[in-house]
């Protein structure tokens, strides 16, 4: 075709709108002109009907690819999450601009806040969305969450959460970044793409026009991100591989590191009723991964050095595949009992123990700003009833340097501490910012553990404990961070998997990579 202007064919929603005028100002910088031809699709017209119940394939696209193909249209711009992995005859991706977030987002009602909680948000919360993957990991993370389908555009969707129809709403980070929606008014609760896995290509916009167009193809190639088109194509190759489509419970989130690594993070179901499987994998072959995804997974048995709650996710997910489990803390501890809270601005909890060490001194707390390790010492502090200032993220020395960051110049920080505490957080502080005490001891105890497929360690002191009367033999060994990967090292274990962060999702999905 010769370029002369471009008719763009787009959904006329606020987001598909943005994303249409963004790729008309991409245009032109290439020197294109173009302009915007709205069309209605079968998605936009059916509104009471969540997804899954909508018959066919394409119901956000199939129309505007008509359009593409009667040459009424001359470029097509959808959500790549939309697109079908096969495309019609005749048609073509010819661009993928640089991917936004892909992440998802919780959107909460601020009266139905509840930080005790996993997600944050009250028992028994109506949490919108019509995705049936979103409604599969929603559920994985609380079973007493009631799934309420909702529908339509980004604004529409969350007048319906102002209007408290929901007490929240998930919504893809993406969309939100584009239409720049001021949300002052609700707890925006993020969830990672790496925890809360998305949909392949979400956050990415596809150019499609026609194979023929060979001029605007070529010319549209200097629109193309070359890493997130990697990246997307490689999450849509693993869904087209298990026949996958937007009616499937079905995420997949793909990088490469600054040396080419490539991770992909897993979470695939039948049914959305269903306990999710998911891994993690550093593969770079698409093929060996949906092999995996298609395969059987034969029953294994698996230890975890902790006692686990009952709504343990860890748990969860391990029983879900009918493997054994066998949860046996090998430490315990005895009470260093002081008598007062040291002068301090903070006051710095690694673990629940670190908290029962010095409950007897709660009343003491209000006035001093709270920290927690990570998520699972956060939410044990929340549940009894302690406000939490500083949630750590990431392995132990990311946390250390985050925590370390936000310390004013003269502010100090009280570390409540075992005798054999590692110290990763206090090691980064000057010694005029901390104030360490040994408030607890550490107790091996020394007991026989039968053999199984899989040993899960989740701290240094189990593993000292676990070689008062234990060998390795041909288990397949995880560590839940750094320092626990080291002792594990100095015990001559060479193979070690550790978990990408120290939680419990993290450590079953390392289980799940080494199936």
């Amino acid at each position: 075709m010769q370029i002369n202007k471009i008719t763009i064919g787009s959904r006329g929603s606020n987001l598909a709108l943005w994303q249409a005028n963004y790729v008309k100002d991409k245009l032109s910088t290439l020197g294109m002109e173009s302009e915007i031809k709205i069309i209605k699709t079968k998605g936009d017209k059916i509104q009471n009907l969540s997804f899954d119940k909508i018959e066919g394939k394409g119901f956000f696209t199939k129309e505007i690819e008509n359009a593409l193909l009667k040459n009424e249209i001359d470029l097509a711009v959808h959500s790549l999450k939309d697109l079908e992995t096969d495309q019609p005859k005749g048609l073509c991706i010819a661009a993928i601009p640089k991917r936004e977030d892909p992440a998802d987002i919780l959107l909460v009602n601020p009266n139905s806040i509840d930080k005790s909680q996993i997600l944050n948000i009250v028992k028994n919360p109506i949490i919108g969305t019509s995705s049936a993957r979103r409604k599969n990991q929603l559920l994985l993370f609380r079973e007493d969450i009631v799934v309420k389908d909702l529908r339509g555009n980004v604004p529409t969707r969350v007048h319906k959460l102002r209007k408290k129809e929901y007490d929240a709403i998930v919504l893809a980070k993406a969309g939100l970044n584009r239409l720049e929606i001021d949300l002052s008014e609700f707890y925006i609760q993020e969830l990672p793409a790496n925890l809360f896995i998305p949909a392949p290509g979400q956050g990415a916009l596809a150019l499609q026009v026609r194979e023929s167009d060979k001029e605007l193809i070529s010319s549209l190639g200097k629109i193309t991100h070359k890493e997130s088109q990697e990246n997307v194509n490689f999450e849509r190759k693993i869904l087209n591989g298990i026949n996958g489509g937007c009616h499937s419970p079905f995420g997949v989130y793909s990088s490469k590191d600054q040396n080419g690594v490539r991770t992909s993070w897993i979470s695939y179901a039948d049914k959305v009723s269903e306990t999710p499987l998911r891994f993690i994998t550093k593969s770079s072959n698409f093929k060996t991964i949906v092999d995996k995804i298609n395969s059987e997974i034969s029953p294994f048995s698996i230890w975890i050095s902790r006692t686990l709650a009952k709504d343990s996710i860890f748990k969860k997910l391990i029983k879900s595949q009918d493997n054994l489990l066998t949860a046996d803390s090998l430490i315990d501890m005895k009470i260093v009992k002081i008598q007062t809270i040291p002068m301090c601005d903070w006051i710095f909890i690694n673990s629940a123990f670190a908290l029962d060490s010095i409950a007897h001194l709660k009343s003491d707390f209000k006035s001093r700003k709270i920290a927690a390790f990570g998520q699972a010492t956060a939410k044990y502090l929340q549940k009894n009833g302690i406000k939490v200032d500083f949630t750590g993220e990431g392995s132990p020395n990311e946390i250390a340097q985050r925590f370390s960051s936000i310390l004013n110049f003269d502010e100090l920080v009280f570390f409540p501490s075992s005798n054999i505490s590692k110290g990763t957080v206090q090691s980064v502080l000057d010694n005029r910012n901390k104030i360490i005490v040994e408030t607890y001891n550490t107790l091996l105890i020394d007991k026989k553990v039968k053999n199984h497929d899989f040993l899960v360690f989740t701290s240094p002191s189990n593993v000292e404990a676990f070689l008062l009367s234990n060998k390795f033999n041909k288990q397949k060994i995880i560590s839940i961070g750094p320092s626990t990967t080291k002792a594990l090292k100095n015990a001559g274990v060479e193979n070690v998997v550790e978990s990408f962060q120290s939680s419990e999702l993290a450590l079953a999905d390392a289980v799940f990579s080494l199936i």
